[in-house]
């Protein structure tokens, strides 16, 4: 009995012990069922960028070129992706499947916790086609932002474009602060003042729980940022000018580069052929921009920043300032034509003076113009006179903003070429050459090269008499009401400006005068005066280049322009009706009816058949 007894207490105890444990389990489950609920509740801080407003962009009237508009991205963040069924997600997003996994891989090499941008540019229309069912596919979310808009069909080459940020970009310390998706001017204007357009990010500081719901400010936004819109950009530019240039050369190669000579202000800036800037923005801009890539006629080259050509015979204007400043020639110093040093494209009178060179473009005049310059009795070794010689006329030539980046405000700008004595000397050799090696500096041939800006600011440099100001696009930033300070300096040459007068009887000659080859630039109709100088640059691979270099009114000059065309032979015969035609279009804010000849002469004439 007592042996029973006893085992019903080891009984009981067992079940008791059992209750115990049972009801210790629950009490942990319990626990651990309110442990969860506690961190679901749990709030994270979440930092969040404020991308601001970007800054808008003007023409010289305050016509708006450039604005912005929304878009939207989808975004990943590649650890929150689960089981995804790819191709219900590719059918949805009209995405190719390849598409989706580069997409993944370029974002997980980012972050895996962060979001990356897997399409950009949605328009509203497409959002709204996928928003609904994007809640079946975790790990993907929209974000809303302003994409730019081009209100222009023109002027794609000065404005450039924006685009999503690359990784190389994303290296640099100067865009540190940047992420993934995030845009930037990637190219000309856009790129060049991107600081100015983007303005300053702002940071807000969110609680999230692990759900990912909002939970509201942190402390009240205490330590929140506001970001700070973009400055708007006032450009110098004249829309109207820029569209009718754009039209002239439609179909050509060339440019036409127009300034106001007093500011140094951009009026137009042509490369021909030309694109719409809308092109390079919105969805599919990456296949648009691999068509214009791969496009024969390169419509994606800055021609007026990064073309160098010989200037040709425009290029004597600045031979004969510097043969003056020197003292070997002065306005009445006369030479003859002779044909034996270099020809001469035609007959003309004997020319006595600069001016009668000047309109007669006579080359075996400034042949001796320029070897009188270099040729100076410095040394008896007639090659170390020479290397002595250049080596000044160099130095003096590069005062005209020659031979060096300008400093327009603009990226990819070339320096062009303006040679040295160091240059021959590794060309042909140290005291293994002379004048008679480099003598067709002198009309503007041979190893020299500028560009169409470059050409364009040496006319307004005459235009001053004697001084430029650094070409530039903008003239206003923001409210301040002026362009950067390093736009409102004066660039003197090292030539006298009292030197320069002697040059403009003989541009105007070459425009007005009887015989002029410049004649097709003509304003006199309309009491306008034009100093100019046409050129023809030898081309070694097909037809000539034409260009022609002026400014106008001559005694008070409001506008310098140069244009060059590509393979359209003469000076005189292409280039100068298409300045005339761009100088009258600004000057008198239209194109008489009776000129739509020369407007169809310059579009679709045959310039290998000279016009009389």
């Amino acid at each position: 009995m007592q042996y029973l007894e006893g085992r019903r207490y080891v009984v009981l105890a067992i079940f008791t012990l059992v209750g115990l444990l049972f009801a210790s389990r629950l009490f942990y489950l319990q626990v651990l069922d309110d442990s969860y609920k506690t961190a679901a509740d749990r709030n994270t801080l979440q930092r969040q960028v404020q991308v601001p407003f970007r800054g808008l962009i003007y023409d010289r009237h305050d016509s708006l070129l450039v604005s912005n508009t929304p878009v939207y991205d989808l975004m990943v963040v590649p650890r929150e992706v689960k089981r995804l069924d790819s191709a219900k997600f590719c059918q949805l997003m009209q995405m190719p499947l390849e598409d989706l996994r580069l997409g993944l891989r370029t974002a997980k090499a980012y972050s895996r916790v962060r979001p990356s941008p897997l399409i950009q540019n949605l328009s509203t229309p497409e959002l709204a086609s996928i928003n609904d069912n994007l809640i079946n596919f975790p790990g993907f979310r929209v974000q809303a932002r302003m994409a730019r808009a081009y209100r222009t069909q023109n002027l794609a080459h000065a404005l450039g474009y924006v685009g999503s940020i690359t990784p190389k970009l994303l290296e640099s310390p100067k865009y540190a602060h940047y992420a993934p998706g995030e845009n930037v001017g990637i190219s000309g204007l856009e790129s060049y003042y991107e600081p100015i357009l983007m303005g300053r990010r702002g940071v807000q500081y969110r609680l999230v729980n692990v759900r990912g719901i909002d939970k509201g400010t942190f402390r009240g936004g205490e330590f929140d940022t506001l970001s700070q819109a973009g400055q708007d950009l006032h450009l110098s530019i004249d829309s109207d000018l820029q569209a009718y240039g754009e039209k002239l050369l439609a179909g050509r190669r060339g440019w036409i580069v127009a300034l106001d000579p007093k500011t140094g202000e951009i009026l137009c800036f042509v490369s021909a052929p030309h694109y719409e800037p809308q092109l390079l923005t919105g969805k599919g801009s990456g296949n648009r921009y691999m068509d214009l890539l791969r496009n024969p006629d390169r419509p994606l080259f800055d021609r007026p920043l990064m073309a160098t050509f010989p200037p040709g015979s425009v290029f004597k204007l600045v031979n004969e300032l510097v043969a003056m400043q020197l003292g070997v020639v002065t306005p009445a110093t006369g030479f003859p034509c002779d044909q034996h040093l270099v020809h001469c494209t035609h007959r003309h009178e004997y020319p006595s003076n600069v001016n009668i060179a000047i309109k007669q473009s006579c080359n075996p005049y400034f042949y001796q113009v320029m070897r009188a310059a270099v040729v100076r009795g410095q040394s008896p070794n007639k090659f170390e006179d020479a290397r002595l010689g250049l080596g000044q006329w160099q130095k003096m030539v590069k005062t005209f903003g020659l031979g060096e980046k300008l400093g327009v405000d603009m990226g990819h700008e070339k320096r062009g070429l303006i040679p040295s004595p160091e240059f021959y000397d590794k060309l042909r050799g140290y005291h293994h050459w002379n004048f008679k090696t480099v003598y067709s500096l002198s009309i503007g041939q041979g190893e020299i090269g500028i560009t169409g800006l470059q050409m364009a600011n040496v006319l307004a440099t005459i235009a001053n008499r004697g001084y430029y100001i650094t070409p530039h696009f903008v003239r206003s930033i923001g409210a301040s009401g002026q362009p950067l300070p390093q736009y409102r300096e004066r660039h003197y040459t090292a030539v006298d400006t009292t030197l320069f007068k002697y040059l403009i009887p003989g541009m105007q000659e070459v425009v007005d005068g009887r015989g002029g080859t410049g004649s097709f630039a003509s304003l006199a109709q309309y009491g306008i005066s034009v100093a100019g100088k046409t050129g023809t640059v030898q081309n070694a691979h097909g037809e000539d280049h034409s260009t022609f270099a002026a400014f106008a009114p001559a005694n008070d000059p409001k506008i310098a322009i140069a244009v060059f065309i590509e393979n359209a032979g003469f000076g005189g015969t292409a280039a100068a009706p298409a300045a005339g035609l761009m100088m009258e279009k600004y000057l008198r804010g239209k194109v008489a009816p009776r000129r739509k000849r020369w407007e169809d002469w310059v579009m679709y004439g045959d310039f290998t058949k000279r016009r009389h």
